[in-house]
């Protein structure tokens, strides 16, 4: 059975920022489960018995090699979408994160490609679909994160 094809997946999304404005972002590697060269927020499968917080900071330190801090949730989005031919069906939980730019670091080089910074209204492309659909989904609270205006 296969996660997000046989059965639905669940994933813990996550969006990093520098408190100022600046997104970090992923150009994912070969060894991504899918949409290698395109560019995520990254996040993992959500594991059982850990909560939804635990999972996302693990997989941010894992990642990227840093500790987080939780800034929000998002409502969780289902990210319908065609693989290889054959539909997929995850259910994202986003959560914005800050974290110091200083301390980021590419902690998985066979999964990221390529780190970088950017502002809400120049984000790379290609986008993974899945992020592009909690971006779309959320674009004002993504504009509040840039303004600095956390809940």
């Amino acid at each position: 059975m296969v996660v997000g094809k046989d059965y639905v997946g669940v994933t813990t999304s996550f969006c990093c920022h520098d408190g100022k404005g600046n997104f970090l972002l992923h150009r994912r590697g070969a060894a991504c489960r899918d949409e290698q060269g395109r560019w995520d927020g990254g996040g993992g499968k959500l594991d059982f018995g850990v909560s939804m917080e635990d999972n996302v900071l693990r997989e941010i330190y894992e990642e990227l090699g840093v500790n987080g801090v939780i800034q929000g949730r998002l409502p969780a989005l289902d990210i319908f979408r065609e693989h290889n031919g054959q539909p997929t069906h995850w259910v994202a939980i986003p959560f914005f994160i800050l974290v110091d730019p200083s301390e980021v670091r590419i902690n998985e080089p066979d999964k990221i490609d390529e780190l970088g910074w950017f502002t809400l209204d120049a984000l790379p492309s290609p986008l993974h679909t899945g992020f592009a659909t909690i971006v779309k989904r959320y674009e004002e609270e993504f504009k509040k994160i840039a303004r600095g205006e956390y809940d």
